[in-house]
């Protein structure tokens, strides 16, 4: 049973995290929401829909088939909003899966959360988003309790409980702590409960305190000396925690390096946050790097209900939370001691530095700070950084994410 994750008409409300990746490529803790429902059906195959911009580029992140469906296939359609987590809504969609069963649409509230479709026909996935009108017809079963990611500060709501999840999906049966990886002196807090992976160090002086949650340090990953980590944490594969960091309740994504305080926040991947400053409540994409000393506000000094933009609406939203920090696009930069207000979004490609706090809404490719003004970042030179950033790390800028950003790019700046 070939399983298909696709994308509805509710994934703008992820901008700017999803303008560059389909939405079930976001890192909700130590996996993506993809990696989840994947293996909460048992590792099955795996087919893609996203929108047609974005597709290309998910088909070569997870290196799997997007745009299609195999004609006549009997396929399980999941929302890529969809978390997977054990109860009767994924034993019920696993029953519903089964040769012999009919077709049939999933539905809660007016969002599709998965289909059965014995027997699919290819086109079925080729519309940018699926969506209660795709499924005309389909006999329609309620579901209660699917829980769908709906706007940015849920992926915050959830990083806790993910964290967790993961680390029980992950370590079933594995040794908690490998030869070699920890220095003599190094504490640790609670060990049932943390795993350091073959590979990783946890150097001088570290302390890994398991209490109130676990910690999972990932292959060739590197807690360094005197680093505090407090659970539930992830560590990412060759990530680092360096010098004296304080990280607790956080996700580390693959090669990112992160120092000073972050708390409660997702580093998605290859991204930077080496130095002192604070990090609260906040999620950075991919390539981020944050100057020396920035600091994000998570908590508004009267301890009032923060807004935050949304792309969708084009509007700040009120959250119904009281903490929530910075949400910053994928390839976004800004200076040393930058300042970020409670509840800010930075968009793709910004370039923010000077005094003072920046807008609490940075509108993709922008150029500039709050003392000068922005303007816009000009697209080869966005480029050619991204080439010289990705080097580093020996990647690549491809053919499929140079057109999306030069879309993204085309989308600000009206062409």
């Amino acid at each position: 049973m070939p399983l298909c994750l696709f994308e509805d008409d509710r994934v703008d409300h992820f901008w700017p995290l999803a303008a560059t990746r389909a939405v079930y490529s976001l890192r909700l803790g130590m996996r993506t929401l993809l990696e989840t429902t994947r293996e909460a059906f048992g590792a099955p195959p795996v087919l893609l829909h996203a929108r047609r911009l974005v597709a290309p580029v998910a088909a070569q992140e997870h290196g799997l088939p997007a745009g299609r469906l195999p004609e006549g296939a009997d396929v399980l359609l999941v929302n890529g909003r969809y978390v997977a987590e054990d109860g009767p809504v994924l034993e019920r969609l696993r029953r519903a899966a089964r040769p012999g069963e009919p077709p049939r649409v999933f539905v809660q509230g007016d969002d599709v959360v998965a289909a059965w479709a014995p027997g699919a026909k290819g086109r079925l996935v080729e519309a940018d988003a699926l969506t209660r009108a795709t499924f005309e017809g389909w006999p329609e079963e309620t579901l209660e309790g699917a829980r769908l990611l709906g706007r940015l500060w849920h992926l915050i709501d959830e990083l806790r409980p993910a964290l967790v999840r993961d680390f029980a999906a992950r370590t079933a049966g594995a040794r908690a702590r490998p030869a070699g990886g920890l220095h003599a002196s190094a504490v640790v807090v609670n060990e049932a409960q943390v795993y350091v992976a073959p590979g990783a160090r946890v150097l001088p002086g570290a302390v890994l305190n398991a209490e109130k949650g676990p910690i999972f340090i990932d292959e060739g990953a590197t807690v360094m000396e005197q680093a505090v980590v407090r659970g539930p944490a992830y560590v990412g594969a060759h990530g680092q925690i360096k010098g004296s960091a304080h990280v607790e309740g956080s996700a580390v994504g693959p090669w990112s390096k992160v120092g000073g305080e972050v708390h409660e926040s997702v580093v998605h991947s290859f991204s930077n946050k080496a130095h002192a400053g604070f990090l609260g409540h906040s999620y950075l994409g991919r390539w981020v790097n944050l100057g020396a000393g920035t600091d994000t506000s998570d908590l508004k000094n009267d301890y009032g209900e923060v807004a935050l933009y949304d792309a969708a609406t084009g509007a700040f939203e009120p959250t119904g939370r009281q903490f929530l920090g910075l949400f910053m696009g994928d390839h976004a930069k800004c200076g040393i001691h930058t300042m970020f207000n409670t509840g800010t979004v930075v968009g793709v490609f910004c370039n923010v530095f000077g005094t003072g706090f920046p807008p609490r809404h940075v509108p993709s490719f922008s150029w500039g700070g709050p003392e000068a003004g922005f303007t816009a970042y000009r697209l080869e030179k966005a480029l050619r950084v991204a080439e010289t950033v990705m080097a580093r790390r020996r990647k690549t800028l491809t053919a499929a994410e140079r057109a999306l950003l030069t879309a993204i790019w085309e989308m600000e700046n009206g062409k």
